[in-house]
């Protein structure tokens, strides 16, 4: 049985060694933390925030109200969250003091500290009893077609083109964060959801109550913070190709682009323009003079954009200095290696703010002191050669305890260094996120990913579910990273993704594109000439029908920048995905939570988009209003239509009037 204490602000409860503690987190939200051994003090993800919970004793338990949700806790131990009279979860318990009409013999209870050997660190394990009906929304970016993930299984584990944010929107009315780095997995099972993490001190989540979603997000974003402003030159095209190899290259695309009246807004320098990983410079033999290069851009109206990775060759001018400083990411056991794609590498430690500050001031000096503002941190995971968790250290602490933190402090350092050099609008380009991301000008992308119509399947449920976690910047790979241009349907493909990427908040060109029988420009094994190119990827590069197409989505992206400034503003302003599934901004419609193509650009525009080949038509529902058809400006009201989608047709309605 539990003895209770309360505060102002806080139930404490204790029963044995085990110690629960439920505190006011801001508004109409509670943060619950229990533990065999005391608790950190750090608040983790979350930002320090009051909170007006009352707590008191009751008959059978204990209870703290904040707002519109309350926690009851039972005598037994488990807790249940309301708001109102209305049970919106409650934690999974099945042992002899408690069984409510359920099996007591089981012996199970909802939180689980399974002891590490030789350490302080548990196994936690934290399960909830299952609701009928209930969906689950958000957690960040999986490569599936599942936006509902009721019934799914998630790693909770950074993977390039997998990025964890473990917070879930339920359609009950409440979030739930999983304040947890550490590696582990939720179940959103039929019979339970369960939470585990690897190796950790303390189980620690916080929920929250709202009436809406976008009252749920804001109240989310409010404790973990939301994306600052988003430049507005940044809003238009922007182009990149695995890879532009020289000076002359990256000059003569944008050149083109200028002389065929195509507004470009950044122009991307991809990886291996270096000598070495972790030079984090040119390669003076292919960019003989970086600062002429991005004075031409910008007198063509074109940011430049660098990719930077986190790795480090033993060969690289940095290597030895930040060896001695201590300045990498550790191994448990063996060879000290990280990654070995096209080099032995390591990887420096982002956790650690010394590392963070060396990255920056190389990357002053050699790239935005030459007039390069934005960067491209690829390889964000970071990626390791193998994906074993437990073999590496970070400053902060093992990766199975903390290793999901990593992209957002790599995200950090360089929204620190630019805001300090003077950028009022920051913006870097991310392959992986976690809690937070998005106050450090995190524009995340889907990472390495097949072009095929199942991979842009993926990337419309990734896209949402992103930005129901809190990350309103994401985009993709407009047309996969993996495509070979000569197989059939690529271009068909490549135009139905270009659609999509135009009602996206960043619209994108970027992929490998085979085949590779373009030859190297040196024989060396490093360098900027050593590594290979794909083949051509601007708009005019794959025929003049497709070429048509594209300008003509291009055009209406630039037509709609003062709109895209106002989403991006609210981003900022309550924590709004930019893409929205249709239940955000409908939510008392039963119909739009059980859709999954279609989706929503802000409030005004809902967006069906052609996700298999061959489709010339498809159904589109609309919510109950009047809408406009943006091609040719018929007028329809709120039902289920059958739209034309010939191949330079994606399905987009104007909203005039909500009902």
């Amino acid at each position: 049985m539990m003895r209770f204490e309360t505060e102002q602000n806080r139930l404490i409860a204790r029963s044995g060694n085990e110690c629960v503690q439920i505190e006011g987190w801001g508004e109409n939200s509670l943060r619950v933390r229990a533990s065999l051994n005391g608790f950190s003090q750090k608040d983790k993800a979350l930002a320090p925030a009051a909170g007006n919970a009352v707590a008191k004793l009751t008959e059978d338990g204990a209870r703290i109200e904040n707002g519109l949700l309350r926690c009851e806790m039972h005598q037994s131990g488990w807790l249940a969250f309301y708001r109102g009279d209305v049970l919106l979860s409650k934690e999974y318990y099945r042992d002899f003091s408690w069984a409510n009409g359920h099996s007591p013999s089981m012996k199970v209870r909802a939180r689980e500290y399974r002891p590490l050997r030789g350490a302080e660190e548990y196994e936690l394990t934290l399960r909830f009893e299952a609701q009928e009906g209930e969906k689950f929304f958000g957690m960040g970016q999986y490569q599936q077609p599942n936006l509902n993930l009721k019934g799914c299984m998630l790693e909770l584990a950074q993977r390039n083109s997998q990025i964890t944010v473990p917070f879930c929107l339920s359609s009950r009315g409440y979030g739930f964060l999983w304040n947890c780095a550490g590696i582990g997995e939720t179940v959103f099972g039929e019979n339970m959801t369960r939470w585990t993490c690897l190796s950790g001190r303390e189980i620690d989540y916080w929920i929250t109550a709202g009436e809406t979603p976008r009252e749920i997000l804001e109240q989310y974003t409010a404790v973990t913070g939301r994306a600052p402003a988003f430049p507005v030159d940044a809003l238009g095209l922007w182009q990149s190709k695995l890879r532009y190899r020289t000076q002359d290259e990256v000059l003569s695309v944008a050149r083109e682009y200028h002389r065929r009246g195509l507004k470009l807004d950044v122009i991307v320098i991809d990886f291996f323009h270096w000598d070495y990983q972790g030079d984090w410079s040119f390669d003076p033999r292919y960019f003989p003079d970086p600062a002429a290069m991005t004075q031409e851009l910008k007198e063509l109206g074109v940011r430049c954009m660098v990719s930077v990775w986190p790795t480090v060759d033993r060969k690289s001018v940095n290597y030895e200095k930040m060896r001695e400083l201590g300045l990498f990411v550790r191994t448990e056991r063996g060879s000290v290696q990280c990654f070995d794609f096209q080099g032995d590498t390591v990887i420096y430690d982002a956790t650690n703010p010394e590392a963070r500050k060396y990255i920056w001031d190389r990357v002053k000096e050699n790239y935005y002191d030459k007039g390069i503002e934005l960067f491209w941190l690829d390889e964000a995971e970071p990626e390791y050669s193998a994906y074993d968790f437990d073999h590496y250290r970070y400053h902060v602490g093992p990766v199975l305890k903390e290793g999901n933190s990593y992209p957002m402090y790599h995200a950090k350092a360089f929204y620190d260094g630019l805001k300090a050099a003077g950028q009022e609008a920051p913006v870097s380009l991310l392959r992986s996120a976690w809690i937070g991301s998005q106050k450090y000008a995190a524009l995340v992308w889907s990472g390495d990913i097949q072009s095929t119509f199942e991979g842009l399947r993926d990337q419309l449920s990734g896209g949402l579910n992103i930005g129901l976690a809190g990350i309103p910047w994401w985009t993709c790979d407009t047309g996969g990273f993996f495509g070979d241009v000569t197989q059939p349907h690529f271009a068909e493909l490549l135009v139905r993704w270009f659609e999509f990427s135009a009602f996206s908040p960043v619209l994108r060109l970027h992929g490998d594109r085979g085949p590779h029988d373009i030859p190297n420009l040196s024989d060396l094994d490093h360098g900027g000439g050593f590594s290979p190119t794909g083949r051509d990827n601007e708009l005019w590069s794959y025929g003049e029908e497709v070429y048509a197409i594209l300008k003509k989505y291009l055009a209406i992206r630039l037509s709609m920048r003062e709109y895209l400034h106002s989403v991006m503003e609210e981003a900022s302003r309550n924590g709004s995905p930019v893409m929205r599934t249709l239940f955000y901004e409908f939510p008392q419609d039963s119909r739009c939570w059980e859709i999954d193509d279609e989706y929503m650009l802000g409030s005004e525009y809902l967006v069906a988009p052609v996700l298999a080949q061959g489709v010339t038509r498809r159904t589109v529902y609309l919510p109950a209003g009047e809408w406009e058809n943006i091609h040719d400006g018929k007028r329809y009201f709120g039902g289920e239509y059958l739209a034309d989608a010939p191949l330079d047709v994606i399905p987009v309605y104007r909203l005039c009037r909500r009902d």
